[in-house]
């Protein structure tokens, strides 16, 4: 049996990107009930399953850095903690409370 090549193996060309990570990428702020992206920086771990890239979400709460996002996967509501590096605001789908 082969031994695995890492997490990313088949996926580079997909989530090959020249962006750098900056220091605001990594302090930014959201707020509970905002709506966001989940856009997978590879350069950066703790990212989610590549499955979940480009999906969007919720925001439910923040755990220690990162931030709880709900999703739905077939319509099953899943809950996935996500570095904000990864992360990206819906400027167009604000929620109305």
């Amino acid at each position: 049996m082969k031994n695995s090549k890492g997490l990313m193996v088949r996926r580079t060309k997909r989530f090959r990107k020249d962006r750098k990570i900056t220091v605001n990428a990594r302090v930014k702020t959201f707020e509970k009930g905002e709506r966001v992206l989940i856009a997978l920086q590879p350069c950066f771990k703790g990212f989610p399953a590549p499955r979940y890239d480009g999906r969007h979400g919720k925001i439910l709460e923040k755990r220690g850095k990162s931030y709880v996002v709900q999703i739905s996967d077939l319509g099953a509501r899943k809950d996935l903690i996500v570095s904000p590096v990864h992360l990206r605001r819906l400027e167009a789908q604000k929620e109305v409370a």
